[in-house]
């Protein structure tokens, strides 16, 4: 098989497309489709999902479209909790040069 031109995934399409702090842009894609997942489990209208994260349905859409929009990786945290879950953050030493962030569901 000859060459395809095709590169290499590195596993992170932010990373892979350049993006400044993709391993942040991750880790927030992962929790939004958590949010998602949860809306839709609990068949939650936008309404009421305005209610429980306390924020207005435009940006409820947003999160729903699986998009994080403005929102921190610190709120979205906080819209798990809203929603029932909780979060458990563990921060421990790591042999390469510089450390790396990832999100474990349960």
């Amino acid at each position: 098989m000859g060459k395809t031109g095709a590169k290499l995934s590195s596993g992170n399409v932010f990373a892979d497309l350049g993006l400044p702090n993709p391993e942040q842009e991750m880790l927030k894609a992962r929790l939004t489709l958590q949010i998602y997942k949860i809306v839709k489990a609990r068949g939650l209208t936008q309404a009421q999902v305005g209610e429980i994260l306390g924020i207005k349905q435009p940006h409820v859409s947003t999160l729903m479209r699986n998009r994080a929009g403005n929102f921190s990786i610190g709120r979205l945290m906080e819209f798990l909790t809203a929603l029932g879950q909780d979060i458990e953050i563990t921060v421990k030493p790591t042999r390469k040069a510089h450390g790396e962030m990832s999100v474990v569901m349960r």
